[in-house]
C-alpha cells in the first residue's frame, strides 16, 4: 500500500509538468457521516461512523480517461487515538483504478481495470460504496478488477464484462472469477426490457459455478411507473446448471405521479438464495440494521410487502414506509416495521438525512433474537460529493 500511494503521489506531482498529455483533471469523490441509535441488538450499528472516497480522474488524451479513487472507512469509537500514520495507511484501499476507452467505432466503450458495477438498489448484484445506514460505511467495498466492454444506441445497449471480484480490507481467497451479460432495449417510448446472466467461478465452493441469470421489464408512463424482475439461481460443475430446488426471485413495483406526492407499492418473493451480490436492503430496522452487512440474508426464503408514500416540497422529501417481512410459506407472523425519512438536498451534491423506524418483530425473528418482541433505530447523517 505504502508503494501503491507513493506512485499515485508521484503521477500527480508530475501532472503540471505533463499538460500536452493530461488536459483535465478532476478530484472525485464523497464524504458520508452517519450517527445512529437503535435496540436491535447490533452494537456495531450504534454511535457514529464516516466513509471517506477521494481520487483523481484525468482525461489522458481525446476519449480516454484515467480514474484511480481511494477509501477510507472509520467508527468513531476513540480507538484511533494516538496511532500512526503508517496505521491509517494500512487501511486505506484501492478502490477504483480503471482507464475508460470512450467512442471507439462510434458506439463501443470499453473500461479496464478496478471498477464499480451495477445498481445500488438491486437485490441481485452491485459492486460499489452502499449509502445512507450504518452497516454500509462499516462494511467493506466491493469492486471489480475487470474489462467491460458496452455497445449502446438509442434503442438498445449490450454489456459484457469479465474479471474478478474485490472485497476490499478482506481476505483476497474470497475473492471469486465473474462474467457477465446484460442486455437493454426500449421496446417503445415507455416500455424497456431487460435480460441479464453472470457467473461466478471460484474453486472454494462446493460447486464450481454459481450465478443467475434473469429479466426485467419497466413501464414508464406519465402517471408513474411499472416494473416486474424475475431471476433464478444456477450451480453445479458447469455453466448453467439447475437443480430441482433452484432458487428464484420475484420483485413487482409500483409508483404514481401525484404532484407532490408520490404513493409506492412493492412486493418480493424469494425462495433460497439467488444471488449473495445484492445490495437493496428493506427497512431501517429490519434490512438495514438486522442484515446492513449482509443484505440478501434480509431476503432469504422470504417475503416482503412494502406500501410507501414520498411527499416532495422545495429542498425536502419526506418519506414514510410500511413494511412486512414474513416466511414465503406465510406459516409464522410476520414483522411489520413503519419508517418515517426526511432528506434534506442543500444542494445539487450536498444532501442530510434523517430517519426513525419501528418493528414489531414477527416469529422467525424473534426467536433469532431471544425473544425479544420490538426494536427501534433512529439515525441522522449527510452525504457530500465532489
Amino acid at each position: 500500500m505504502k508503494k501503491l500511494l507513493g506512485l499515485f503521489l508521484v503521477l500527480t506531482m508530475a501532472w503540471p509538468t505533463s499538460a500536452a498529455i493530461v488536459d483535465n483533471v478532476d478530484a472525485i469523490g464523497e464524504i458520508e457521516v452517519i450517527g445512529a441509535n437503535n435496540n436491535a441488538q447490533k452494537s456495531d450499528a450504534n454511535g457514529a461512523a464516516s466513509r471517506v472516497m477521494a481520487g483523481l480522474s484525468a482525461e489522458l488524451t481525446e476519449d480516454v480517461r484515467a480514474n484511480v479513487q481511494f477509501v477510507y472507512n472509520t467508527a468513531w469509537d476513540g480507538a484511533s487515538e494516538g496511532r500512526s500514520l503508517n496505521t491509517y495507511q494500512d487501511e486505506i484501499y484501492l478502490a477504483e483504478a480503471n482507464m475508460v476507452l470512450s467512442n471507439l467505432m462510434d458506439r463501443f466503450e470499453l473500461t479496464l481495470g478496478r471498477q464499480f458495477y451495477g445498481d445500488e438498489d438491486s437485490a441481485l448484484l452491485y459492486f460499489g460504496p452502499r449509502h445512507g445506514y450504518m452497516a454500509a460505511l462499516s462494511s467493506s467495498v466491493n469492486s471489480l478488477d475487470a474489462a467491460k466492454l458496452t455497445y449502446a444506441d438509442d434503442v438498445k445497449a449490450l454489456t459484457l464484462i469479465a474479471g474478478k471480484t474485490q472485497n476490499l480490507g478482506v481476505l483476497q481467497d474470497k475473492n471469486a472469477d465473474f462474467f457477465g451479460i446484460d442486455f437493454h432495449m426500449n421496446l417503445t417510448d415507455m416500455v424497456k426490457a431487460q435480460v441479464y446472466g453472470y457467473t461466478y467461478k471460484n474453486n472454494m465452493w462446493a460447486d464450481e459455478y454459481q450465478g443467475f441469470y434473469g429479466a426485467k421489464l419497466s413501464m414508464m408512463p406519465q402517471a408513474g411507473a411499472l416494473s416486474v424482475e424475475y431471476a433464478r439461481g444456477h450451480n453445479g460443475d458447469r455453466l448453467v446448471k439447475e437443480s430441482s430446488d433452484t432458487p428464484y426471485l420475484v420483485r413487482a413495483e409500483g409508483s404514481l405521479n401525484m404532484d407532490a406526492f408520490t404513493p409506492r407499492a412493492a412486493f418480493i418473493y424469494q425462495k433460497g438464495v439467488v444471488s449473495e451480490y445484492g445490495a437493496y436492503a428493506p427497512g431501517l430496522v429490519y434490512g438495514k440494521t438486522y442484515f446492513g452487512e449482509k443484505p440478501y440474508q434480509a431476503l432469504e426464503g422470504k417475503r416482503i410487502f412494502n406500501v410507501g408514500l414520498d411527499y416532495n416540497v422545495e429542498k425536502w422529501t419526506f418519506a414514510l414506509d410500511g413494511f412486512a417481512f414474513q416466511e414465503r410459506s406465510g406459516k409464522d407472523a410476520a414483522t411489520l416495521e413503519a419508517d418515517l425519512t426526511a432528506t434534506y438536498q442543500h444542494n445539487e451534491n450536498v444532501g442530510l438525512f434523517a430517519g426513525i423506524g419501528y418493528a414489531k418483530l414477527g416469529t422467525d425473528m424473534k426467536d433469532a433474537h431471544n425473544g425479544q418482541q420490538d426494536a427501534t433505530v433512529y439515525q441522522a447523517g449527510v452525504n457530500v460529493k465532489f
